[in-house]
């Protein structure tokens, strides 16, 4: 799978790439068939919480899944729409069968 990242107003630090790359990995463990993981980071307001919004988007075939949060940190905002992500994809797999 590939995992595009664009960071929006700031630069992106190795271990945020890092972290980004592992938690993808338990999306391609639950469908492997998903061709790109589409992850725009952006600061909305600097200066105040929850400043810190994160949309990812998983293209598979068979449909589409998107997930978004504004969160403290992009690790948190990164961590929740994974987890978003696999319970669309798994009422996507219930609703093929």
């Amino acid at each position: 799978m590939e995992i595009k990242i664009k960071a929006i107003h700031f630069d992106i630090t190795e271990r945020l790439h890092s972290f980004i790359e592992k938690k993808a990995a338990r999306l391609e463990k639950k469908f492997e068939r998903a061709t790109q993981l589409e992850v725009t980071l952006k600061v909305v307001k600097p200066e105040t919480a929850k400043n810190k919004e994160t949309q990812l988007h998983l293209y598979m075939p068979g449909g589409d899944v998107h997930a978004e949060r504004v969160c403290d940190t992009f690790e948190e905002g990164v961590q929740e729409c994974i987890e978003a992500l696999l319970k669309q994809i798994e009422r996507l797999k219930e609703k093929n069968k």
